[in-house]
């Protein structure tokens, strides 16, 4: 009987343990659904679709680049024109926080682009700032910050 128990006890606190873990670790709906604007947007920029682009940038966004800042009008222009081809995004990590009605992500990605007819790799922190609108959510900010690899002095 005390067998029992004790297999009883150990049961029910590997279901305390696993199942909190489980549900903690998951993404919430919402958290999803930007996640997948997020990698959509990544593959329409490395396809130049701006039809699709234009209608996830808010007219009022913001981009931030190395080389400058300005708005969703130059933004798609320069992704059309191949001015900067985000050839590919390649995500090491992510993350979502939800304020209301913005969600906040965060990608780590290592970048190849084509910049001027140069390729290059670059290592960003990339915020992406969404806004709800209607039904739908809005791209209303993107920023890439690069990413300091190696020893502080490097």
């Amino acid at each position: 009987m005390k067998t029992f128990q004790t297999i009883k006890k150990i049961a029910l606190l590997l279901i305390l343990i696993i199942i909190p873990t489980s549900v903690f670790s998951q993404n919430t709906e919402v958290e999803q659904e930007i996640i997948n604007l997020s990698s959509n947007k990544w593959q329409w920029m490395a396809d130049k679709d701006v039809s699709k682009l234009a209608k996830l940038f808010h007219p009022k966004a913001q981009f931030v680049h190395m080389g400058g800042s300005w708005g969703t009008e130059r933004e798609l222009a320069i992704i059309g024109s191949g001015g900067i081809w985000y050839k590919n995004a390649d995500i090491q990590s992510v993350s979502v926080d939800l304020i209301g009605d913005t969600a906040i992500l965060l990608n780590q990605i290592t970048l190849l682009a084509e910049v001027g007819g140069n390729e290059v790799t670059n290592p960003f922190m990339v915020t992406e700032v969404y806004v709800k609108e209607g039904e739908g959510w809005k791209l209303s900010n993107l920023s890439f910050v690069k990413l300091m690899t190696g020893p502080p002095g490097q």
